[in-house]
């Protein structure tokens, strides 16, 4: 049966370095045996159909033809339509309602725990405001992200440590669900 995913890939065409030009990205993909291969943008959404593996093996196999193709490594996170499709649906901030720059999306490689974040003094930073969801974390940044406190914290290294995050602003969410849904 197969499935459609979108690749999330962390880091990349971002102020010049670890370029991967969108339509190398597409003839690898296919390279590597997936159908359907679209990307979005230039800060690394693709999209695409396999009859094969589950998301770890497809995200592993991936960030390793980029590394042998590109020569430089990249986190890559796979999720398939009904997770995106979730993670739009079972927002806790009023999406309509905002702008979609003051809305993201952290997506992570493994589940998180509320724990990690405790040290977070939440009363500090408001209005902005996070909340957990299935492997993902939303921000609400008021101000947009570039500007938001709150994001660089969430962003450090120790609050990450051992996962793959990767953000995503509230457009390029719905976006995903999209393309995946066609």
């Amino acid at each position: 049966m197969t499935t459609t995913y979108a690749a999330l890939l962390r880091g990349i065409n971002v102020g010049g370095s670890r370029k991967v030009p969108m339509a190398e990205l597409r003839t690898l993909m296919t390279g590597l045996g997936h159908d359907g291969v679209r990307t979005h943008l230039q800060s690394g959404q693709a999209v695409f159909a396999a009859d094969h593996g589950d998301e770890e093996s497809l995200a592993a196999e991936l960030a390793s033809a980029i590394e042998k193709h590109f020569g430089f490594a990249v986190d890559v996170i796979v999720r398939d339509h009904a997770y995106l499709k979730a993670i739009a649906d079972d927002c806790p901030f009023p999406a309509a309602e905002l702008e979609p720059k003051q809305l993201h999306v952290t997506y992570f490689s493994a589940p998180v725990e509320a724990e990690r974040f405790a040290e977070i003094d939440r009363d500090t930073h408001l209005p902005e405001e996070f909340r957990l969801g299935d492997r993902a974390l939303y921000l609400y940044a008021p101000n947009g992200l570039g500007r938001s406190k709150l994001a660089e914290i969430l962003s450090r290294p120790r609050i990450n440590k051992g996962l793959i995050a990767t953000s995503r602003n509230w457009n390029t969410v719905v976006k995903l669900v999209e393309m995946t849904g066609d």
